[in-house]
């Protein structure tokens, strides 16, 4: 009678691997299965089975994301540019023209003002361009001797393009408008305009607070005139010499 020897053998493992800020649960289990030894040697066999498995609802999947403070911006469109310039009626363009759609003796509510001015650099040293728009009056404030505007304008830069504004036009006191575009290397910008009236409306100073563009060329920087009522113009600029207007200024 042959003799028979049979021997079973389990073992099982798990684990718990923590990455990061998540925990992956790894399972294996590995069975070791030897059996069916027999003394006759024809009869002899070997079974092993090794078996690693990784159930799919113990994987998390790994997901990563970056946080960025607008703090941290360092490019063009985080930058602050200043530019200054002076919009001067020289009473030889027909400007402004006042349309009194009220129908009223008075300034009301619904009277338009198209305008377009000369456009000089914040030194007055170069002609570039001029003004264009038109202000729609929103109410005349008779205890301030003046009116409150709603007003939309473009200032044009020759070659270099043109900014369009828009806001509250105070005929009485310091004002701000917001940039809303603009072309050229003004393509994209955006951010705010101060508007200090000088002599209403023939003498106005403008600071642009820009954001948005690309660095502004030095001929645009030069250092600005204090605003007073007795600023003028460069003669030369005035007269739109070469070497005092900026390339393809506008007329």
């Amino acid at each position: 009678m042959s003799t028979s020897i049979f021997a079973l053998k389990t073992v099982s493992s798990f684990s718990l691997k923590p990455t990061n800020t998540r925990a992956f649960l790894t399972a294996s289990p590995t069975k070791t299965i030897s059996y069916f030894t027999s003394s006759n040697p024809s009869l002899t066999k070997s079974f092993k089975l090794n078996t690693t498995s990784q159930p799919s609802y113990l994987s998390v999947p790994k997901k990563s994301f970056t946080c960025r403070s607008q703090a941290d911006n360092t490019s063009d469109s985080a930058k602050v540019q200043e530019l200054s310039v002076y919009e001067i009626n020289e009473r030889d363009r027909g400007s402004p023209a006042y349309l009194r759609l009220s129908q009223k003796t008075v300034n009301s509510l619904g009277d338009l003002v198209p305008f377009s001015n000369k456009l000089y650099t914040g030194c007055l040293q170069k002609r570039v361009g001029i003004t264009a728009g038109i202000c729609v009056l929103i109410q005349n404030k008779a205890e301030k001797k003046g009116d409150r505007y709603e007003a939309i304008y473009s200032f044009y830069f020759g070659d270099y393009g043109h900014i369009a504004v828009q806001g509250s036009y105070l005929t009485y006191e310091d004002t701000y408008l917001a940039v809303t575009g603009g072309s050229g290397i003004f393509e994209g910008v955006y951010g705010q305009v101060k508007l200090q009236q000088i002599i209403f409306p023939f003498k106005l100073f403008y600071t642009f607070y820009l954001r948005g563009i690309k660095d502004l060329p030095q001929e645009l920087l030069a250092k600005p005139v204090e605003p007073s009522p007795s600023v003028e113009p460069n003669p030369a600029a005035k007269a739109c010499e070469p070497h005092a207007v900026i390339s393809g200024f506008t007329d």
